[in-house]
């Protein structure tokens, strides 16, 4: 019988790939899914228009009356577009997206059916909250919840086949109002960094109302052929292969980065990039990763909320994309040992209703000192909060990925280049650390003039930096490629908030005291500067030496998931987001648990397939081949032949022999630590002991020895795809 391997191999589809037709110009299909202001402004009033608007641009609440004005305008929009559901689109943590469609039909009394959509449909939904991670917020009988219009993000429509579903985006809370998604803090934490920046930004401008954080974010992906993905039950299970020996050639040539894309996965790129464009998602980028069968892709700017919704949408609509290519797509941070995984890079900054990026040198002094401001806040925020930052981006698969020789270090530190760094030495090493009115040089900081070409074209890019200085904005790289954005976002914008809150009371403290405004700010900068150095680090992250470096300088190097969750429930983390409104303590810790429970689950879920491919797939193969050597000696022998005729293949049975025996003592062992661990009732010392017990005691050695019988036993009784087959043929 022919395996999945080879007919996966035999059938492979060779066709290229067709894209769907598109039009000739991006702009032609650019948000012709979405229900834009400016298509707001054709089917609503104009007092709905304005109550929407103003609840966009303001942050207002709309009534319920005028919800049913817009309501009737949103279905009058769909219906035209031959939409026949709705649905609340939202983000539980989960880490996927989730929907429940509903038709506007409807049956009246009399038993006449009509279409309808009114507004409280529109406002409000309730989707089961006990049926979604809520850490125990929610328990089985309490099964209420709610979802809420979110009108800062704007509703579309989802093409799936033929069918049509207006989405509303929303954001899902507990019947006793706690946060079960990821984007109900975020929109909290921007409005807590909008109120502290904007007190800053008026030492400057006091034009400047609203701050808003952007966010451009890079996302990495593999593809495989579909069939490969079905005949290999870890990438099923999982999303990653928990086998797999390294190929004579993986991405040592350095071939791949930046080559011509393949022309199928081209077909899916043009055919996901189209859907894309119709859902008003600024897709700017696309290609060729450093691993082979790895690419990426990255959209223009946007405001954080917006751009985190675009995001998780774009990984719904790849998958789906890929499958009609008969391809899929991988999420998962490192779906293959031995080569890069996958990252999704945030770059993030922040920009005012005047139109100024605050992470961008200005061509005044006073634009300069407040670029300054903000550039030394995020330094010193990110210092004093390293590892909540490090806690919003861990997870099983990120714990693959950080450290390793392709990703940043789980170290967090900042990057920002050599001329940044010789201007904050500069304000640093000012003589007795005192400023006057006549100190000239420090209070101009001729920036732009001085290093336009660095911020803007030259900055040096440092890969193994998990916060760098990009030239106008900040680059979070160790954020995994499968995450929300969410997740890491909420946690920059809240330690943003924090931190100049913290800034606005230094220098107000030292004015009250008679000090000019600008001499006060230039002291709390560095003060700030003096406080955070230690964060700074312009090196090789890789290295060893950084690591025992950092070790020196105190600062935190949490390697495991389990452990780098406990900083979501410290005193700090506590008030940190207490005092902003951003999540409560109930929050925080339902959060933590349900991190602990997604790892442990992960864990669980890897050593189970890793026990079920060793006894279903790997060790018949080892036994078959190894019984068919033994045959083969056998004889070999009883015609005679000497025993260096076949000296070589007895060395191979040895082999194979002691692998097989490792890989079954292995597999039982791993399967004791594992309902070990299953026993313990503590979510956090269950995840340990997943880590500890399971993971590290087990999975390396199971692998080494399963890695080994690839190479050993005969390619045609191998059942298993290889990653030569599943990197290379397309």
């Amino acid at each position: 019988m022919e395996s999945l391997r080879f007919k996966a191999i035999n059938d492979l589809t060779h066709s290229n790939g067709t894209a769907v037709e598109g039009s000739a110009k991006i702009t032609g299909i650019f948000g012709e899914n979405v229900f834009t202001l400016k298509t707001a402004r054709e089917f609503l009033s104009d007092e709905a228009y304005k109550s929407l608007l103003t609840s966009i641009k303001g942050g207002k609440k709309i009534d319920r009356a005028m919800a049913n004005q817009i309501s009737a305008g949103l279905r009058q929009w769909a219906e035209s577009k031959g939409v026949t559901h709705y649905t609340h689109w939202f983000q539980p943590l989960t880490g996927t997206t989730a929907e429940k469609h509903d038709s506007f039909f409807t049956l009246k009394g009399d038993g006449s059916a009509l279409e309808t959509f009114d507004g409280d449909a529109l406002i409000q939904q309730e989707p089961d909250a006990s049926s979604f991670p809520n850490g125990g917020i929610r328990a089985t009988f309490e099964a209420r919840g709610y979802t809420a219009w979110d009108p800062s993000s704007p509703p579309f429509i989802m093409e799936i086949g033929e069918g049509k579903t207006l989405c509303i985006p929303t954001i899902f809370v507990s019947y006793t109002g706690e946060t079960l998604d990821y984007k109900a803090p975020l929109l909290k934490s921007l409005e807590a960094l909008n109120k502290s920046a904007v007190e800053v930004c008026n030492y400057f401008d006091k034009n400047i109302n609203k701050v808003t954080a952007t966010l451009g974010w890079e996302q990495e992906y593999f593809i495989v052929d579909e069939a490969m993905f079905n005949a290999r039950p870890d990438l099923v299970m999982s999303g990653r292969t928990v086998f797999g020996h390294a190929p004579a050639k993986g991405q040592q040539l350095e071939d791949h980065y930046f080559g011509s894309i393949p022309e199928r996965v081209y077909a899916f790129m043009r055919d996901y990039e189209t859907e894309s464009y119709k859902l008003g998602i600024p897709l700017r980028t696309r290609h060729n990763e450093v691993a082979p069968a790895q690419f990426e892709c990255a959209p223009i700017f946007e405001e954080v909320s917006v751009a985190v919704d675009h995001n998780t949408l774009l990984m719904d609509i790849m998958d789906r994309v890929a499958r009609r290519h008969k391809l899929r797509a991988l999420f998962h941070e490192k779906p293959f040992a031995g080569i890069n995984g996958s990252g999704k890079h945030n770059n993030w900054s922040m920009a005012t209703d005047t139109g100024v990026n605050l992470l961008a040198p200005g061509k005044t002094p006073k634009t300069n000192l407040m670029f300054l401001t903000f550039f030394v806040n995020t330094i010193k925020a990110v210092h004093d909060y390293s590892e909540i930052l490090r806690a919003s981006i861990a997870s099983a698969g990120n714990d693959h990925r950080l450290g390793a020789n392709e990703a940043p270090p789980a170290i967090i530190s900042v990057f920002i280049g050599q001329y940044l760094s010789k201007v904050l030495a500069d304000v640093k090493e000012r003589v007795g650390g005192k400023f006057d009115e006549q100190d000239e040089a420090i209070l101009k900081l001729d920036l732009h003039r001085s290093i336009p070409e660095l911020l803007l074209d030259n900055t040096d890019r440092n890969r193994t930096s998990p916060f760098a200085f990009t030239g106008n904005k900040f680059e979070f790289r160790a954020v995994g490629s499968g995450a929300n954005c969410a997740n890491a976002m909420t946690t920059l914008n809240s330690i943003m908030a924090a931190t100049l809150k913290q800034f606005k009371k230094d220098v107000d403290t030292l004015i009250d005291k008679g000090e000019k405004k600008e001499i006060a700010i230039m002291h709390v900068i560095r003060e700030y500067i003096v406080a955070s150095e230690k964060v700074l680090f312009e090196g090789d992250g890789y290295s060893d030496e950084w690591h025992h470096e950092a070790e020196r300088r105190g600062l935190p190097n949490v390697r495991t998931t389990p452990l780098a969750l406990d900083a979501m429930v410290t005193d700090s983390s506590k008030h940190l987001f207490e005092q902003l409104n951003v999540l409560n303590h109930v929050e925080l810790e339902a959060r933590h648990e349900i991190e602990l429970e997604k790892y442990i689950k992960r864990v669980q879920i890897e050593a189970r397939i890793m026990g079920e491919l060793c006894t279903s797939h790997v060790l018949p193969a080892a036994i078959k081949y190894q019984n068919t050597l033994i045959e083969n000696i056998k004889g070999l022998k009883e015609i005679g032949l000497k025993e260096e005729a076949y000296a070589n293949q007895k060395q191979i049975v040895a082999k194979i022999s002691e692998h097989i025996s490792k890989v079954s003592d292995l597999v039982e062992k791993m399967i004791q630590a594992r309902k070990t661990a299953n026993a313990m009732t503590d979510s956090r010392t269950k995840a340990i002991a997943y880590q500890s017990q399971v993971k590290d005691a087990f999975f390396d050695d199971i692998r080494y020895s399963v890695d080994k019988l690839e190479l050993l036993v005969a390619d045609d009784y191998w059942a298993l795809p290889k990653y030569r087959e599943m990197l290379f043929l397309r």
